[in-house]
């Protein structure tokens, strides 16, 4: 019984990693070529394996798009974000300058991997697939910059006038793909720069000076 048990998990993890293996291929080449000028088949010869398996496990190129985008959100790390260690730190903190540096530091090693992906993304616009996996995935951040907004107000005031809908919307695109990739990965800055640019922006047009 035990050995059953035992090769059925043997299994499940070589399943596992060429699970992991097919994403990480697909990421490598969409954001080398693009999203339209990549294929299947192109995925499936980065990663080693027959193209059967990769429609097996994926169906779609779509539907691998959106596991691509997923672990690169989540990276290495055991579950989602909420679920992280910076994130319980960012929580339990009453200071909101420490919660900002343990945000920003936790959204720039994301930005790393997600925003060269977005920008790749976005050129395949007219495809209709991709477009509805980035708005998919844009929800997703909306609704989680909304819940950081709510957590940060709990530690400072926002700034007066200013609404939580609003407060939203300038921490999305400071701290979005789009300003990370232009300013790291067209103008040279370093991450650490970003960082600290961030924390100041975020400081500067969100929180009130009298905080």
């Amino acid at each position: 019984m035990g050995e059953v048990k035992a090769g059925r998990q043997n299994r499940q993890g070589k399943a596992a990693q060429t699970r992991a293996r097919m994403i990480d291929a697909a990421y490598r080449l969409f954001t080398q070529r693009g999203y339209p000028a990549t294929t299947m088949a192109d995925i499936a010869v980065e990663a080693g394996v027959a193209v059967q398996t990769l429609y097996f496990t994926f169906r779609t190129k779509a539907e691998l798009l959106q596991n691509v985008y997923e672990r690169a959100v989540i990276g290495d790390a055991d579950g989602p974000p909420e679920q992280q260690p910076w994130y319980a730190a960012m929580v339990a903190t009453p200071d909101l300058d420490e919660a900002l540096r343990v945000l920003v530091d936790a959204v720039a090693d994301v930005l790393a991997r997600t925003a060269p992906l977005d920008d790749y993304v976005k050129t395949a616009s007219h495809d209709p697939e991709p477009a509805r996996i980035r708005a998919h995935n844009e929800r997703l951040r909306r609704e989680s910059w909304s819940q950081f907004v709510e957590l940060l107000a709990a530690k400072a005031p926002l700034r007066p006038g200013l609404p939580r809908r609003q407060a939203t919307d300038i921490l999305l695109m400071l701290m979005g793909p789009a300003s990370y990739q232009t300013l790291v990965g067209e103008y040279g800055w370093t991450s650490g720069q970003w960082r600290d640019w961030c924390r100041q922006a975020v400081l500067a047009m969100i929180f009130s000076e009298t905080r």
